[in-house]
């Protein structure tokens, strides 16, 4: 499982979501078939952490959208 974070080709916004299949998530938001992402394409993969379980990596998801979450990707520079 997979917490990630896509960025916007065509607008430089980012995306942050939980997979367990990077390459065919990634697909799927540059196909068009995520309704959030479709007029931010193309897409690519910014930035990944890998997990155990579903939970944890929605768990990491969650925190990348918090205030908490922005400043620490802020403070790290992956954002």
């Amino acid at each position: 499982m997979y917490a990630y974070i896509l960025i916007s080709l065509k607008d430089k916004t980012h995306y942050y979501g939980s997979t367990a299949n990077l390459a065919n998530r990634l697909n799927e938001h540059n196909s068009g078939k995520v309704k959030y992402t479709k007029g931010h394409r193309p897409y690519e993969l910014h930035y990944f952490e890998e997990f155990k379980t579903r939970k944890e990596a929605s768990a990491r998801e969650r925190f990348f959208k918090t205030i908490d979450g922005y400043n620490w990707l802020k403070s790290n520079g992956i954002i």
